[in-house]
Order: C-alpha cells, then structure tokens, then sequence
C-alpha cells in the first residue's frame, strides 16, 4: 500500500504532522509505522496543544517524591516510610458511545497506573457530568456508566468512596467520566515505567489481545458527532476479575526482584508501552508481535500494536530470573510471553515471523521528545461580554425563602445522589472509615500507615465558564476547602483537564486561562499537582462542554481523633458561620435553574480569604473546639444547613439579621465559608480566636431536636426536608 497523506489525514495526522514523520524518519512511513505515530501522535497520548501550559503548573515541592510526569501516577509522602499514589484520567468518549464498557474500562485503567507502580489500591472516586436529567438519552447514559463503574469497581474489590456528579444540557451529547484511584506503597518498593538493561528480556503479561480498542487513543482526539456510534471497535471491553488476577500477580512479582520497569497498556496499547518505557530509559526494543497472545486470529502488526484490550502490561524482567516471572504468573493463571528484549539503538523493531513490519526511534514517538508541541492562538470568548453585563439588581429578590429552598434542594445537582452511591461498595477491603460519618470528604483508612487518606474530587464547571482563570482556582479552593473540613491536611492534586476542541481560540482561551488558576491557587495551597489527563473535544452540536478542569486532591489525616464529620451532633449547640456572607447570587444553583440565568459572574472568591479561612478552621478540629464542619457551596447556606441536619435528623433554628439580599445570604455561592458546630460554652473561645485571627463570625443560631426555623418562621422539620433531598433524583428517574 502507497502511504500519502490522505492516508495520514484519515488517520487523524495533519499534513504538516505527515511531512513531519517524513523528515523524522528519512523517508515515507508504511502503514504500520504511520498507524503508530497516529496512536502515539494523537492529543490524547501526546498532548501536542497542552504541553506548553501544563509546564507552568507547579510540579514539585511539598511532598512528592517524584516530579509530576515521571511516572504513571503521583507519588506523594505519606510519613512513617509509606508513600501515596494516585491519579486521575477519562473515559468521555467511550463513554458517550457505549456508557457500560466505557465507565468500566475507565476504573479499570486507572487502577493499572496505581499497581503498575507497585502500589496497591485502596479507594476509588468519579467526577460524572451529564445533560438534562429528564432526557430518555441522559437517562441512558447515567444508567450505563454508574452501573459500569459498579461492576467494575465492585467486582475489582477496590471501595468507590466518593465523587460528584453535575447536570447541564451543554453535557447532553458528550458526558464527562473522570475515574480517579489512591493506593499506598512502601517507600523505596516503587516500580518505574522505565526499560533498562541490554538484552533483558520483555514480557507481556495479563489478558490476551484482541480488536476492541484499536485507535481508541485518535478516537478520543475527535469530537463526538451522531456518527461516532461507527467507532465502537474503539471501545474497550473490561474483565475486573481478570484484572484483580493482574494486581495480585503483579505486585507479587516485584516482591521476586526480577522487575526492571513496569507499564500497563493503556491509550495506544502496545505501541505506547514500548515507546514510553524505551524513550525513558534511551533504549529500543526488539519486539516479536507474532508472541503476543490474542483472542482472535490473524491479527494485523498494526492492529496488535494499537489495540487497547484490557488488563494487560509490558514488564522488563532482569535477564536471568524470567522463570520466577513465569511462575508468578502461572500461579495466577494468567498469559506470560516473552516478547522480545532490550536493545541499545534506540529504535522499536517490531516483527512478525521474523519479517521487519515497523522501525521507529522510541523518541521521536513520545511526549517530550519528537512528539510535535504547539502553540495556539486563543482569544477572549464573546460570550463573556455577557456574563459582565450581567446585573443584580435585575433580578427580584425572593419573597418566599421557605418555598424557595424546597425548590432548591430538590436540583438534581444539590439533592441527594444516593440513587448512584447505592451501586457502589464502599466498604469492600473495610477501608472506609466510618461509612456512615458523612464528611465534605472522603476519608479512608490506610492499613498499616498509622494514618488515614482524606480524598475528594471537585469542579463547578458553570464557574470555570464564567471565569476561566478565578473558577480554576475555587476547583482547587473548594478541594482543599473539603479535605481540610474533614481533618485533613491537604498535600497534592491530579488533575482531569475537560475542555472543546482547542482549535477552536475561544475554548483555547478557556484551557489557558484554566490551567493558569490552576496553578496559582496550588502554589497558594501548597499543592502541587501530580500528574493527571487533557480531554479535548468534548463538543455538542452547539459549542464546547462547560470548561471543566476536575481536581482531584489528596490529603493526610496523621491522627483519626482529629477526623472531622459535617453533621450536627447534640441538640443546643450552637451554630457559627466562619467567613464573611456576601451579597452575590452569581453562577449559583438558585439563578441558573430557579431564576434561568446562563451569563453572570463566577462567585465571590478572594483566595487570600480562602487561604486564611482554611487555616483558622484546621486550628479550630485540631484544639477540638468544635463538634461538625461542612462548607458553603451549591445550594448555599440554606442547603448546607439542612445537610447538617439530615443524618441524626437534627434541626436549626436560625436568623439573618442582614442588610444582605434574602436570596444572596441565604442561597447564594460566595466562597470561603463554613459552618460548624459547637458546644455553647466554646462560642466565646472560638469568637476570640477569631477576632485574633481576623477571621469574620457570625453567630447563626442553634440545634434543635429536629424542627426548622428560619427567622422566626417554622419550616416544618428535618424529617420532611430529607424525605424531598432524598427522593428528587428516583422520582425523576422513575418518571
């Protein structure tokens, strides 16, 4: 077959990438090798119009222990000789076209970078955008991915701890599926994705290789269009319990000694393991692809070499001790073949009985080294000269607030998502702590470290639309935020960067903008980011998807005392805001959804303020002076309020004495507050603290034994609310 540049072009390559190769290789690719820069080359593995700005995050200090991208995942320390890893990615495409598969290989990939680095994994988490919940499709869609990530998770025996979930029409073609995994290590026992060693010996190991998956790499570098239901051989297919065999081999195997470096076949598959691995170590790879096991006959070199089938990994074994791999993984029952070895040219040499099908130098495939970076013009979006015209005091302010907030709690993106949780286990391995202490994070035990992990995913993708750079920074404010109002210290982030096409200037403004906040706000917490995932072409037929740069963050709790519930905990307590009420309704739940507004400013955010009150409220759990913490976010204080009350069925009785617009102190989204608890004789303390700390207070009100009062006026009580929080989203379902 003559290669030319139609070819390359239908393969998602640009003319210019074509001539690129030409000049890289010194002549004209064949098919093979042109498919293998396609896979390696496409925006999902190589970042081409990313890499410039993800350079500027802040990638070390703290407590990492390995710069951010140098590995599989984020390696961060723990304390007393143990390190955590974790990661975050997507599986938005795949999802959009077949939700189960889609979600279920997206928990399953993500673990594989978790004990590819000899970690085990202890939690799971998601991030989940969709469209109107009242669409038969989004129905569809939620259904199929919550039950994939079930399946998957369950079966794997890994707890799904936490996570959040948004509806937005913008979400309507293509849902957002970000999966994140956190696993501990012994320090010093990592593995690195890294291939070393003349003549050592590469094996592949895990399932077999079939056709599901190939180019689901390019695929995922396109936007969605109605034709995309074509793509489904880029879909991969999962096998959780194929893939808890891998984990426990793997793991098992390193203990052996015999394990130079080690990478899962992730986007790309094969081609992507080899180049990576050998790229890192300046090594080529003679590889033997007609040793490769499949599941199907007479596969194509191509098709072997981009195929993502599931559970698999790429392992350089020391020369010499191969037979303890091989009865590692015939312990386990699991496909071990020898596939080839270590070369010292720098070039992948893939055969197939024994004929020379594809020659590439390693680094002229892979990010950082011949991968193409560019550059892009980006513009300010028009529609942001909306989103400033936007007036306050257009819009009338409530006159009802009861009826009001039943609206309210009822938004499928504030009511309770218990109709998902339910379909995940928690507590499978007992590491959660605490199950039924609901927390603005989630904590989990890590055995044998002495400490716990607090871990939570977040993003208000309608504040990243109204303000790219300050929504960037409240993603990472409100992660900290959470952890910290759990008793966590809050040490690293990943990051799942969800945004349209980049060709496009106005979303290119948006990603830049995006990943600048971003990086100011973890430099302010002392958070640097780990690593994590671009998502590009989240499209619908109108535009972009809402910005939506998902943070995914990791924090220590080094003593359970000091873990931190949000629930009110005794009738007569005492409730105090920490932070200052502002009068903003901007980008909140109550003016989209109640009052229809799509353009208004993201909500007050100082992040100084953010900082100051973080701090104040870790002083407060860790001199235990109060008894709950739950921070302001959608919804308002109204919503976090009655979220207080519901688990013990507690009530409130509080008041606004306020010059502050009713829908503004009670509904609104300004950031930078909580609201804890605490025992009466500990509200002076906690109000000197606080004038010391220059800390602003308020005294809400109290705890009652289960009825609600909002100035002065019974609201029924907690029982009634809760019944409404917690059946909005089945009713729509089973409607």
């Amino acid at each position: 077959m003559e290669v030319t540049v139609k070819i390359a072009e239908e393969l998602r390559l640009t003319a210019e990438e074509f001539e690129l190769i030409k000049q890289k290789l010194g002549r004209t690719p064949n098919f093979t090798e042109l498919c293998a820069f396609s896979g390696m080359w496409s925006e999902h593995c190589s970042y081409k119009n990313s890499i410039k700005w993800l350079k500027t995050l802040p990638r070390d200090g703290g407590r990492m222990l390995v710069a951010a991208g140098e590995e599989n995942a984020g390696l961060m320390d723990m304390g007393n000789g143990f390190g955590v890893v974790f990661k975050i990615e997507s599986h938005n495409h795949p999802s959009a076209i077949e939700p189960f598969q889609g979600a279920a290989t997206g928990v399953g990939g993500i673990q594989r970078d978790i004990f590819t680095m000899g970690a085990r994994p202890i939690a799971s988490l998601n991030s989940l955008r969709f469209g109107n919940i009242n669409d038969a499709k989004t129905k569809r869609l939620l259904s199929g991915v919550v039950k994939g990530i079930g399946h998957y998770g369950n079966c794997f025996g890994v707890p799904t701890v936490g996570g959040e979930i948004y509806f937005e029409e913008c979400y309507h073609t293509n849902p957002l599926v970000n999966a994140m995994s956190v696993g501990i290590v012994k320090v010093g026992k990592t593995i690195s994705a890294t291939a070393e060693g003349l003549g050592n010996p590469v094996f592949f190991v895990g399932s077999a290789t079939g056709k599901d998956g190939i180019g689901g790499a390019s695929f995922a570098s396109a936007n969605i269009t109605e034709d995309s239901a074509e793509d489904l051989p880029a879909v991969q297919v999962g096998d959780p319990f194929q893939e808890k065999k891998l984990l426990e081999a793997c793991l098992e195997v390193i203990d052996t000694g015999a394990v130079v470096g080690m990478q899962d076949m992730g986007a790309a598959g094969i081609i992507c393991s080899t180049a990576e691995m050998s790229a890192k170590g300046g090594v080529g790879m003679h590889i033997d692809l007609d040793k490769v096991p499949t599941r199907q006959k007479n596969m194509k070199a191509w098709e072997l070499l981009l195929s993502e089938s599931q559970e698999r990994m790429l392992i350089v074994v020391e020369k010499g001790k191969e037979g303890a791999v091989l009865k590692v993984f015939e312990k386990w029952d699991l496909p071990c073949s020898e596939i080839g070895h270590v070369t010292g040219d720098g070039l992948l040499k893939f055969y197939m009985h024994g004929n020379l099908e594809a020659e590439i130098p390693a680094y002229e495939l892979v990010l950082g080294g011949g991968a193409p970076q560019y550059t892009r013009d980006y513009k300010e979006p028009a529609y942001l000269q909306k989103v400033a015209a936007f007036d306050t005091n257009s819009i009338k302010d409530v006159t009802d607030l009861e009826a009001t907030a039943e609206q309210i709690i009822q938004i499928p993106n504030i009511a309770n998502k218990r109709w998902v949780t339910v379909q995940y286990d928690s507590t499978v391995g007992a590491a959660n702590a605490g199950t039924n202490a609901p927390s603005d994070a989630a904590v989990v035990l890590a055995k044998g470290t002495g400490k716990a992990l607090a871990m939570t995913t977040d993003c208000n993708g309608r504040y990243v639309f109204a303000d790219p750079y300050k929504g960037a920074m409240i993603a990472v404010a409100e992660a900290a935020r959470n952890i910290v109002c759990s008793g966590g210290d809050p040490i690293g982030v990943t990051n799942c960067l969800n945004f349209g096409n980049p060709y496009n200037p106005e979303v290119y403004y948006q990603f830049v903008k995006a990943v600048t906040g971003m990086g100011d706000a973890c430099r302010k917490f002392n958070t640097p980011v780990t690593g994590g995932n671009v998502s590009f072409y989240n499209q619908h037929p109108e535009g972009a998807v809402y910005p939506t740069p998902t943070i995914g963050m990791v924090g220590i709790i080094d003593d359970m005392q000091y873990r931190m519930t949000l629930d009110f905990k005794n009738e007569g307590d005492a409730i105090i805001l920490i932070g200052e009420q502002q009068n903003d309704i901007a980008s909140s739940e109550y003016l989209h959804k109640l009052r229809g507004v799509e353009f208004s400013p993201a909500p007050h955010f100082d992040i100084d303020e953010e900082f100051a009150v973080q701090k104040f409220v870790s002083s407060l759990i860790h001199s235990k002076l109060i008894s709950s913490a739950h921070d302001i976010s959608e919804g308002g204080l109204a919503v976090t309020l009655l979220e207080k009350g519901f688990n013990r069925e507690l009530g409130f009785d509080v008041a606004a004495n306020t010059d502050l617009r009713k829908d503004a102190f009670w509904f609104g989204e300004a950031q930078s507050r909580v609201v804890v608890s605490c025992n009466q004789e500990q509200v002076e303390q906690i109000r000197q603290r606080a004038a010391s700390a220059n800390i602003p207070v308020t005294i809400l009100g109290t705890v009652t034994g289960g009825y609600i009062k909002v100035n002065g006026e019974s609201w029924n009580n907690t029982l009634s609310w809760k019944e409404k929080y917690n059946t909005a989203i089945e009713n729509i379902l089973n409607a």
